[in-house]
């Protein structure tokens, strides 16, 4: 009689969202690469080991991002397809074109000046902490740091304010992967297409408006593709990475009493969910070129092939047992690596640090305002991203 087959690990819904470092230590078993479930009916491979991941995110010859073979094999109303369906952007290309398209998004963030950055992320953030300061409560995701990545990048890419709240609900609505996904998606690109023939009339001094007459030339569709990734994985993986850091310097003992404590503490929480809470914990979407052998297991050409920065971080981070903040000799995948790690590195870690600086000297005796058990995570099997951070805290004149 043959053995019934094993359920796959489930990458969403709540009891993934709520433990995800369980699901990675039992897909270990599996090796360096272990069969997952990533939507219902939707099966991917996940990279779990940190050499494997980086074997696979520096291998350009074995690996392509271009996902049509793939996507040809699962239901149009498939909701990973908003994320990992293909689009003429950096991240579903591979060579000279993903090198055209790259070169337009790390053009326009390096007009970014980093003192204008502080200036505008503390300015928002001081507006946002007056709505708030005199109550003696609040939630730092709906109230802060969504809010505050929200007006960074609306900002820089000249949104309009009536399509800021709209263009913001659509990229979390896209990267949760569910039954509205599509339509999420859709509204995102409504905004931005109107913002490309906008500019294509009369550019500004915008983000928007240096896509859109860079000198590469690109035309309009691939415009309004770049402008989607760059707001996406923007707008998302930094208000995550905010709002984790965060939990982490209310919750953990090595920081207690040092909300005083200015840059260096909001960098090291930073760095620490860098490493153990990444706030897009798995993607990197690949697929052979061919049938391969990869780390012990055969694998078919065009399967999809995802890395789990996540678990691949646990396995070389620094110890956080003891009671100093040390820095490991690896470097954490939380941006990935080889040619396609995230170019906006930079702006996003400034954005971070500025705002957690800004929110812990102007409300010092911040506290959880619910036990960190409690706390509900956002399902959806790309990021780690909390839905609330109710804290209080003595009232304060704005």
């Amino acid at each position: 009689m043959t053995a019934p087959t094993p359920a796959l690990t489930q990458m969403y819904g709540p009891a993934f969202a709520a433990d995800p470092q369980r699901a990675y230590e039992q897909l270990r078993r599996h090796g360096a690469v272990a069969p997952v479930e990533i939507a219902p009916g939707i099966e991917a491979l996940l990279v779990t080991d940190y050499q494997a991941a980086l074997d696979l995110l520096r291998d350009t010859d074995t690996f392509s991002k271009d996902s049509r073979a793939w996507q040809a094999t699962v239901p149009p109303d498939c909701p990973l397809l908003p994320v990992l369906a293909y689009r003429p952007t950096a991240l579903f290309s591979d060579g000279e074109t993903h090198a055209r398209y790259r070169a337009v998004i790390t053009d326009g963030l390096a007009l970014i000046e980093p003192h204008r950055v502080q200036r505008d992320v503390a300015q928002v953030a001081h507006q946002l902490i007056d709505g708030f300061a005199a109550v003696g409560t609040a939630d730092l995701i709906s109230q802060y740091a969504t809010r505050l990545t929200a007006s960074v990048f609306t900002t820089g890419f000249g949104v309009p304010d009536e399509d800021s709240a709209p263009m913001i609900d659509a990229i979390t609505g896209l990267i949760e992967s569910t039954g509205q996904a599509r339509a999420a998606y859709g509204k995102l690109v409504e905004i931005v297409t109107a913002m490309v023939a906008e500019r294509r009339e009369r550019p500004r001094h915008d983000l928007t408006s240096w896509f859109v007459t860079h000198p590469i030339g690109l035309d309009d569709d691939e415009v309004i593709r770049q402008i989607t990734l760059t707001l996406i994985a923007g707008h998302e993986p930094t208000t995550n990475l905010i709002g984790n850091a965060l939990l982490r310097l209310l919750t953990d003992a090595r920081y207690a009493g040092s909300l005083f404590g200015g840059a260096m503490t909001a960098h090291q929480a930073i760095d620490e969910v860098l490493w153990h809470e990444p706030p897009l914990a798995n993607l990197s979407a690949h697929y052979p070129r061919y049938d391969i052998t990869f780390h012990g297991r055969e694998i078919k050409a065009g399967t999809l092939m995802l890395v789990s920065y996540a678990a691949a971080n646990s396995q070389a981070a620094p110890p956080t047992d003891g009671p100093e903040l040390r820095s490991g000799e690896s470097a954490h995948l939380a941006w990935a690596a080889g040619p396609h790690a995230c170019p906006a590195r930079d702006p996003a870690l400034l954005i971070a640090i500025t705002a957690i600086e800004q929110l812990t000297s102007r409300l010092s005796d911040l506290e959880l305002a619910t036990p960190a058990d409690h706390l509900l995570w956002r399902p959806g099997p790309f990021h780690r991203a909390l839905v609330h951070l109710p804290v209080h805290f003595a009232p304060a004149a704005p």
